[in-house]
């Protein structure tokens, strides 16, 4: 049926990631003939390169790391080494177990499934297998891969992307990850808890540049103790081949040698010789552009995810394809509010946080009018059965509303939950500390920081 010409689908999905499946589903919940394309598999990035594979990863380190430090608890365990053969089976069994899952939810909602590489043909139309796919919308979400720097060839052997890095058949002796970002920051630590020595650099001034600077540096002094090595503030400006490894050279005339250099710069839109251009999409540096209701230029084409100008994460292509099949489907629809998103980098500790930095309060409503507490995990109880280190930092307009929860420590992923809710419903310090955490936990601490900023601390200083 699908690739009868006279057959027209309310909506052509070219992408099954992230956003691309969560476009079928909900268009085809909310009554949509939808056809999904994908030429790899279903689930795109996150599910098999990104997100699953390296938190288990990292979850696996975590376990190495807990087998090495298990008698500080008073238990004695024996630590023999890392199994890569062993840690893939684990990860490719999570993966494997998901992919299962959504292939039966995708079918469950009788959405037409077509594998093959896809390429926009028309306004309307998709050609994929020799065929035209005919549509009355069509939804871009071609994704995004592993970005590198001219004259770097990523070549799969000594200078490797995070694609290559998650099928490694052994652990490196040694490492250089370029970017300190979330990726290099993750497979650093990931990398450091299987025994590598590991060096990031970063061009930037700080680790995770793009989050509240008290939370980069805490997260600094936390690889600090770790052994985690890193070079801040100076760009990459050479990488060559040594006897045994790799050495890469920096604008400041700094060498670094190492088994492997990972590149982890971050990830560029799929977009070249898919037929956008031609179709006269708007496009900027191989991103598609959008309106707010990720409406391209052509108004039968939308695009969403990575190929788009936003955050790179899934649950923001989650968000954008649920809103375009609302938008179709003829609901009312409220675009996505970026600031609101809960960002997480799953490193050793984690990074956490939802709303703005400090510096952004203070140039949007003035250095006067914004409002910073820290409050330390020292004082919860939990965070000291676990043996993790860490704040959270909030930030609040003065009088007004909080507008930025900044979290490091072991498991703050696991409390960015409330504080999306605090920043997207406007919260006042007073209003979340008249609510009761429980103890003891750590989103106690969540807790404890708003008595503290209401001005009722209870387990923290004045």
């Amino acid at each position: 049926m699908a690739n009868d010409a006279s057959t027209v689908f309310d909506l052509v999905i070219l992408g099954g990631g992230s956003g691309g499946y969560a476009a079928a589903l909900r268009g085809a919940q909310l009554g949509l003939d939808v056809a999904l394309i994908e030429k790899n598999k279903l689930g795109g990035t996150c599910l098999h390169n990104g997100c699953i594979p390296t938190k288990a990863l990292l979850h696996a380190g975590e376990i190495a790391d807990q087998a090495r430090e298990s008698e500080q608890f008073g238990i004695k365990a024996t630590f023999d080494g890392v199994d890569m053969a062993g840690v893939h089976k684990y990860k490719d069994d999570v993966i494997a177990g998901l992919y299962k899952g959504l292939q039966g939810l995708v079918a469950s909602r009788k959405v037409t499934y077509i594998e093959g590489e896809g390429k926009l043909s028309s306004p309307t139309s998709v050609d994929v297998n020799g065929q035209r796919v005919q549509g009355r919308h069509v939804l871009l979400a071609t994704g995004s891969v592993p970005k590198s720097l001219p004259g770097l060839e990523i070549d799969g052997n000594r200078i490797i992307s995070s694609d290559h890095a998650l099928t490694l058949d052994r652990v490196p002796k040694s490492a250089i990850v370029l970017g300190g970002g979330v990726i290099g920051v993750e497979f650093a630590s990931a990398w450091k808890s299987f025994g590598t020595d590991v060096t990031i650099v970063e061009g930037l001034k700080h680790l995770v540049p793009v989050e509240d600077e008290n939370s980069s540096k805490l997260l600094e002094r936390a690889f600090r103790k770790r052994g985690i090595n890193f070079s801040l503030g100076a760009f990459f400006e050479k990488a060559e081949y040594t006897a045994d490894g790799v050495k890469v050279t920096l604008a400041n005339g700094k060498e670094f040698e190492a088994e492997l250099l990972l590149v982890a710069i971050g990830r560029g839109p799929v977009s070249q010789g898919l037929g956008y251009e031609e179709q006269g999409v708007a496009m900027d540096r191989g991103y598609v552009l959008v309106d707010e209701y990720m409406q391209t230029n052509v108004p039968t084409i939308s695009a969403v995810g990575d190929l788009v100008p936003t955050l790179q994460l899934a649950h923001v292509g989650f968000a954008e394809g649920m809103l375009v099949a609302e938008r179709l489907a003829g609901l009312k629809t409220v675009p996505v509010d970026y600031d609101g998103v809960p960002r997480v980098t799953y490193c050793h500790p984690e990074v956490a946080s939802v709303g703005i930095t400090e510096a952004r309060a203070k140039e949007i409503y003035g250095a006067d009018k914004v409002v910073a507490l820290k409050y330390n995990l020292a004082g919860n109880g939990k965070s000291k059965i676990l043996k993790t280190a860490g704040e959270i930092k909030l930030v609040q307009v003065k009088d007004g509303a909080v507008v930025g929860v900044h979290m490091v420590g072991d498991r703050m992923g696991e409390q960015v939950g409330e504080a999306q809710l605090i920043y997207n419903w406007e919260a006042l310090p007073a209003e979340v500390a008249q609510l009761i955490h429980a103890h003891p936990t750590q989103n106690e601490a969540m807790g404890e920081a708003h008595l503290a900023l209401a001005g009722k601390p209870l387990h923290s200083h004045d």
